[in-house]
């Protein structure tokens, strides 16, 4: 199993993004502030209001990479922290899929990534119904890195009209399906 507090690449080169965020503000708070900014996310892009809702979602997606990278480095990981985290990334992410993926890309394919979530979601309860708290392994980290970028890619080419970028995004996305599928064979069961 891997040790929570081990340091992952992308912390050390967040490093000195952490040492900019005040000590009250704990990882939990980064988690929950993904939490209410996935509906306003979702507003702005139902609504095509994407020179918002790109820079929003972008945001939200930071917080994913600040609020694990903080609790590593400042020592706050929790219990509540490793379960709801992951659970506030796949709602960001499963959300925008739905909403966006579907309509400009491919609607398999959106649906493959958010089945993967989902049975990533049963197996992180079903461990934790167990007892066995398990955090994030590399895998996941890409996967969502791929879903990030990929998501990133689509909602670009739809503020800007670069149609270059869905087929990269659709590319991305598709990459990000066979790391979802490793991360659950990982990591849930």
């Amino acid at each position: 199993m891997r040790d929570p507090s081990h340091l992952f690449p992308h912390d050390r080169l967040l490093r000195p993004v952490i040492g900019l965020i005040p000590e009250f503000i704990r990882p939990n708070h980064l988690t929950i502030l993904r939490f209410l900014l996935t509906p306003v996310v979702l507003w702005l892009l139902l609504i095509e209001r994407y020179e918002y809702g790109v820079p929003l979602f972008l945001i939200a997606t930071l917080t994913d990479a600040l609020d694990g990278t903080l609790a590593r480095i400042r020592k706050q990981i929790t219990e509540w922290g490793t379960f709801y985290d992951p659970l506030a990334d796949k709602m960001l992410i499963g959300s925008v899929l739905l909403l966006i993926v579907i309509q400009h890309i491919n609607p398999w394919i959106a649906a493959a990534l958010i089945l993967v979530e989902l049975l990533l979601i049963i197996g992180g309860w079903y461990r934790r119904q167990r007892g066995r708290i398990k955090s994030a392994n590399i895998w996941g980290k890409v996967k969502m890195l791929l879903q990030v970028i990929g998501v990133s890619m689509l909602l670009i080419s739809l503020m800007f009209g670069v149609d270059l970028f869905v087929d990269l995004s659709q590319g991305t996305l598709i990459l990000a399906i066979l790391f979802a599928v490793i991360s659950l064979l990982t990591y849930s069961l």
